[in-house]
């Protein structure tokens, strides 16, 4: 029986000899590099993008609570409402071309060289970063 426990434990990455253990204090979060909760690594401010991104989520999210499914004029309201320059922001189609309501509703917005891209598909939110196309825009085709 002992040797069925010795070869678990030693195949399980444990061991019977006394180990010093990592404490931690649970009045401490996580460290996540850059973060600056990592007293070694000073905070950085966010950038243009990451700034944008988390006011976008706070407004999509108002708009998911209120809409599972929301339409191109009230993604454009919400990008505006999150400080995104109305002329720039691209929606995608709200009505498949049967005439059917998407699965999923997207919005972007170019910042500096990112877009920042937000997604709203039952009630739930995505925001993402990503580059800006060759074309200067965040969408591939023709929707405003």
């Amino acid at each position: 029986m002992f040797i069925v426990l010795a070869a678990t434990l030693t195949t399980t990455g444990c061991s019977l000899l006394p180990q010093e253990r990592a404490t931690t204090d649970s009045t401490q979060s996580p460290s996540v590099a850059g973060t600056g909760t990592d007293p070694a690594t000073p905070a950085q401010p966010p950038t243009a993008e990451q700034a944008f991104a988390e006011r976008m989520q706070a407004s999509l999210d108002k708009l998911g609570a209120s809409t599972k499914a929301p339409k191109r004029d009230q993604m454009l309201a919400a990008m505006v409402e999150a400080g995104a320059v109305q002329e720039k922001v691209e929606v995608s189609v709200d009505i498949t071309p049967t005439g059917l309501p998407v699965d999923a509703i997207e919005a972007a917005a170019p910042v500096d060289s990112a877009c920042v891209i937000g997604q709203v598909r039952d009630g739930k939110v995505t925001v993402t970063i990503l580059p800006v196309l060759a074309s200067g825009r965040c969408f591939v085709g023709d929707q405003h």
